[in-house]
């Protein structure tokens, strides 16, 4: 029986526990829109969908509400799909496993999928849901949304009719969001030589375990520890002043998502094995103290290992070990304007090697697009120093607040009505899909609002029960008041 069963609203909650079944990976996303597409066809709703498989669903407006403005209600199909090396999930076919704690629902040692589960279900319960009067909804639900917003960058420019749009992907109850930073990705590709790893070697395996991690915009004013840093600085530390050599490097996922988990191989000559290791303990236990208070459960783990496939010759170990070290994450600049706002920041998001190429990948953040160009460019400097190629797509743009929207007007006073206080009004650092859609649909009128989520893009990832309520009835209420 699942955990969801007696919760409110019942409709969303229902609509939950079916999407949380439904494997929908990023560029994985056949099911989710099949069942979509399914629900439109058994409850009588027109669909349009264009050529990258982005979905509208078209409820009309209720009897006697024809004259009121075409609300678009939008989210994005796609979940992260992580999860802590010891539990056994497959993204691919297995169902997210659910556990409630009180106010909070979690899932088992892997993304929960709130993010933006919630966002759809709360749209799907609406365009289910005949007693709830209000004009006509198009319903916009985007394909890969969280490897680069790539959905809404191909968005048919004949999907949308309504200029009042809804974003249904924020993550912080009684909050309107207004803004959010621009991005883009830096891929790197750094050319190595490697050899058979030599005899006569200890080889031992480190392993960085135990950080919380998170959503690499949402999460980073926090700066929680980034296992592939701590890695390249261990590595560091012993590289500079002892014979080490350097075999698989490995760490982090989903450009996204702040990495928790690090790898590496070295091999260590037998007379130097526990002064190494004595090192590597006492870099850790500074680590610990460093970030205890937001990452208490940061583990170094030093075991013996198997002699790696390759290893890297002396050159391309002191280029990596370096370049590593050098290349910057987490956060750059705070804003002038907003105060606890992050203006910039990049996030390390993943490495890993073949025989002869490492590849590196940064997410690069910021509400100032020239800053944003710069960080990249001290990006290119690095790698150009180091001998690497940088391949990067154009931006996303960021989304520029509008505090005369007249759909902004309305939330607020509708809030205030309702809960007898005014709602928090912010920008954030991170990517929406807003600021794309606005751009394709010229005067497109625009918030986003959501319940709770914490800790997206990890396994820590929960939604608040008790927000969920309000946060769709607070949907309902806009609806009923455009």
């Amino acid at each position: 029986m699942s955990v969801l069963k007696d919760l409110e609203p019942k409709l969303v909650w229902k609509q939950f526990d079916e999407i949380r079944k439904i494997p929908r990976c990023s560029k994985h996303e056949e099911n989710i829109k099949k069942y979509l597409l399914d629900f439109a066809k058994d409850h009588g709703l027109k669909t349009k969908t264009d050529t990258v498989g982005n979905i509208v669903i078209i409820r009309p407006a209720s009897k006697d509400m024809h004259d009121t403005p075409t609300v678009v209600l939008q989210g994005h199909m796609d979940m992260v799909c992580e999860k802590n090396s010891d539990i056994d999930h497959d993204f691919s076919k297995d169902p997210i496993k659910l556990k409630k704690e009180g106010d909070i629902i979690t899932a088992d040692g892997t993304t929960l999928g709130a993010d933006n589960g919630i966002g759809i279900a709360a749209a799907l319960a609406i365009l289910e849901d005949t007693s709830i009067k209000c004009g006509k909804i198009e319903a916009l639900f985007t394909v890969d949304e969280e490897t680069g917003l790539t959905g809404a960058f191909a968005l048919g420019s004949d999907m949308l009719t309504g200029r009042i749009l809804l974003n249904l992907d924020s993550e912080d109850w009684g909050v309107i969001t207004v803004g959010c930073a621009g991005g883009g990705n830096s891929d790197i590709l750094l050319p190595i030589k490697t050899m058979q790893p030599l005899k006569d070697y200890i080889w031992l395996q480190l392993k960085i375990t135990g950080l919380r991690g998170g959503h690499s915009g949402v999460d980073a004013h926090e700066q929680r520890a980034n296992a592939i840093k701590l890695i390249a600085r261990l590595l560091w530390k012993v590289d500079g002043y002892h014979d080490i050599l350097l075999g698989d490097l490995q760490g982090g996922d989903k450009h996204n998502a702040i990495p928790r988990e690090a790898s590496a191989i070295i091999g260590v000559k037998p007379d130097e094995e526990e002064t190494i290791a004595t090192l590597l303990r006492h870099e850790a236990e500074g680590i610990a103290v460093e970030f205890k208070p937001i990452d208490p459960k940061f583990t170094l783990k030093i075991s013996e290992g198997k002699p790696p496939a390759f290893i890297f010759e002396r050159a391309s170990q002191k280029t990596v070990v370096n370049m590593l070290h050098a290349l910057p994450h987490g956060v750059k600049k705070m804003s002038y304007d907003i105060s606890g706002l992050v203006q910039t920041s990049t996030n390390l998001a993943k490495v890993s090697i073949t025989k002869d190429t490492m590849k590196i990948v940064l997410s690069s953040r910021s509400s100032i697009m020239t800053e944003l160009q710069d960080l990249r460019d001290q990006i290119h400097a690095i790698v150009n120093l180091c001998g690497g190629q940088v391949e990067e797509e154009e931006p996303y743009p960021g989304w520029k607040p509008d505090l005369d929207s007249n759909v902004l007007k309305l939330a607020k006073k509708v809030y205030k009505k309702k809960y007898g206080k005014d709602p928090v009004v912010e920008a954030i650092h991170a990517g929406l899909e807003c600021g794309i859609i606005g751009e394709k649909y010229d005067g497109m009128d625009m918030i986003s609002i959501g319940p709770t989520i914490k800790y997206p893009h990890s396994p820590e990832e929960q939604v608040h029960v008790s927000t969920v309520g309000k946060f769709y009835d607070f949907v309902i209420d806009i609806l009923k008041n455009v």
